[in-house]
């Protein structure tokens, strides 16, 4: 596939067309073709299989692919941060699609996550998609609130948590990169077992940002809770991750909102349009640490194995070291996680991490001596990562009052509380966060190379 981007007032612009098999695109616009750049699992399908299938979950996965696809397809420009997308997406029912009751809602939520200008119109289908074989899959129980699952320690962490309460009417639906181990689960026939759709990685490589994940995970977990007849998606990260990335940006980038309540409430406006069904999107640990919520569940359960969670953010050409993929370690999400392990006092494997001696007094001797990729990149994400922490931990003193009120007092509405209520549990969970990274540094010695980037020295 070929296309050009254009630029108007040095915004980069895009236009893409999703096409059915061997349709073509209009001309001047990239060519997105269903079932080569944007291919469903048939097991994936079935696995959502709750009711009588409709054409309308097909189209909205549809719809979460393309503007995935989009995102990545489009490089953000060097100076600034906006872009200008168009997309025209084949559906079932392009009436309902393209209804100011729904296209507007899908907009908001969209350019409030990335940032970004979208353009979505949508024309009718030439054939039908094929629907999953399976058209009935029982569960056990009625279902009361679905969970975004995947690799990470919080969404593990708060599955054990509320599982306790809720039981089977707690459902996990996968967002993750790969597949449940079904050899691990007592029944094979496991539901919301993947995501049911794979993008090109040829087409999708351009940019990095990948802001619209966050919609993709926020829309299939509605998908989800839709087809179980649940009310409720939990949203399981911690406060540190839900509200840290919005209160702190790195440089000109947009504040990442992917987990915050103020895309969520977005979103629920979005799928009550489409689906007809009010669907509440909650955050049960915001106001707690990654640590409490880790201490909680391990209280629970007395599971103290996490090694086989993931957290980096940093994919595999990065952070691997002959073929085996291990956590670099010094991503912002890599040093949160390292905070949470040490205010529970657990532990994880050596080989955890490919910065694995954080006491060391340079990067260059905390990483394990046979990775090869020890370059001016990794450094700056090193550094990015310590001070996103460090710049996080400073938003609990009284200087940034300003700061942390105003995000309060936008946070309290979306999530049912008072201004003053909302800007109180701000502040006290970032006091907290302060301390667990004090201490997180002061048990690494005075010579530590993090503890010489906190004095300031290089």
């Amino acid at each position: 596939m070929t296309f050009s981007d254009t630029e108007s007032n040095g915004i980069p612009e895009l236009g893409i067309d999703v096409v059915e098999p061997g349709r073509r695109a209009r001309n001047g616009r990239a060519k997105l073709e269903l079932n080569r750049d944007i291919t469903f699992s048939t097991a994936g399908l079935e696995s959502y299989a709750f009711a009588r299938w409709e054409p309308l979950i097909y189209d909205a996965m549809v719809v979460a692919a393309t503007v995935e696809c989009g995102d990545r397809m489009l490089k953000r420009p060097q100076q600034g941060w906006p872009r200008k997308l168009s997309l025209r997406i084949p559906v079932h029912d392009p009436d309902r699609w393209q209804a100011d009751s729904v296209v507007k809602p899908l907009r908001d939520a969209l350019e409030f996550l990335t940032g970004d200008n979208w353009s979505i119109c949508f024309s009718r289908r030439f054939s039908k998609a094929q629907s999953p074989s399976q058209e009935y899959l029982k569960l056990s129980t009625d279902t009361k609130a679905v969970i975004a699952y995947s690799d990470g320690m919080d969404s593990r962490a708060v599955a054990c948590i509320l599982g306790q309460s809720l039981g089977d009417g707690l459902v996990r639906v996968r967002v993750g990169p790969t597949k449940w181990d079904c050899s691990v689960h007592s029944s094979k026939r496991i539901p919301f077992a993947t995501v049911p759709y794979e993008t090109s990685s040829t087409v999708c490589k351009r940019e990095s940002t990948a802001r619209a994940r966050g919609f993709k995970f926020a829309l299939i977990s509605g998908i989800a809770a839709y087809l179980t007849h649940a009310n409720e998606v939990v949203i399981p990260e911690s406060g540190q991750g839900t509200i840290g990335p919005a209160l702190v940006s790195v440089g000109h980038g947009y504040p990442d909102y992917r987990n915050h309540p103020l895309f969520t409430v977005r979103m629920q406006r979005f799928i009550q349009a489409l689906l007809g069904r009010q669907i509440k999107f909650l955050h049960p640990r915001i106001w707690h640490t990654k640590a409490e919520t880790l201490r909680a569940a391990v209280s629970i359960s007395n599971d103290r194995n996490i090694g086989d969670t993931r957290s980096c953010w940093r994919d595999n050409r990065w952070s691997s070291i002959n073929g085996v993929r291990r956590q670099c370690g010094v991503c912002a999400a890599c040093m949160l996680r390292r905070v949470a392990v040490h205010e529970a006092h657990l532990s994880e494997p050596a080989d955890t991490y490919i910065a694995c001696a954080m006491n060391a007094a340079s990067l260059d001797k905390a990483v394990v001596s046979k990775f090869t990729k020890l370059t001016k990149a990794f450094r700056e994400y090193a550094i990015a990562g310590f001070l996103h922490m460090d710049h996080l931990a400073e938003m609990a003193d009284d200087w940034s009052l300003p700061s942390t009120n105003t995000h309060g007092t936008l946070l309290a509405p979306a999530l049912g509380l008072s201004v003053e209520d909302a800007c109180r549990r701000l502040r006290a969970m970032l006091s907290r966060h302060a301390n667990e990274w004090k201490k997180y540094l002061e048990s690494l010695g005075p010579n530590s190379f993090l503890m010489k980037w906190a004095r300031g020295q290089s």
